[in-house]
């Protein structure tokens, strides 16, 4: 049995891309390239399966972030029986809760727009 992972499966997104980009670099018949498709296709597929990740793990955070946020905003069940003082200190925990995962969402979000603005601005054209 091989201690090596199998390669993973090659994306066609990926693959059109390493085309389309030697051929941009190359032109219509690849002349002088050296440089494989797979190659390219690998750097690519790694690039998207990052975004990718990157992209579920600000997901997930959001889906916690909300789902806390409604269990933090849900009434306690023992409400009625907390004098004012208690009530006054559960809801200042929970709004600290809250303004917590706020910084976190926040912190994410901002991080994903500027990974968006880094990668649409590598995506410019460059003048000869």
């Amino acid at each position: 049995m091989s201690n090596q992972r199998p390669d993973p499966p090659i994306s066609p997104t990926a693959r059109v891309a390493a085309e389309e980009i030697l051929r941009i670099i190359y032109g219509d018949d690849l002349a002088g390239c050296t440089v494989s498709f797979d190659r390219i296709t690998e750097v690519i597929s790694a690039a998207i399966a990052g975004q990718a990740k990157f992209d579920r793990a600000v997901a997930e955070l959001n889906e916690k972030a909300y789902e806390a946020i409604r269990l933090l905003s849900t009434p306690p069940a023992n409400g009625q029986s907390l004098n004012a003082d208690e009530l006054r200190s559960l809801l200042g925990d929970r709004l600290d809760k809250i303004q917590g995962l706020a910084t976190k969402v926040i912190a994410a979000t901002k991080a994903q727009k500027i990974e968006e603005t880094f990668s649409s601005e590598s995506t410019e054209p460059i003048s000869p």
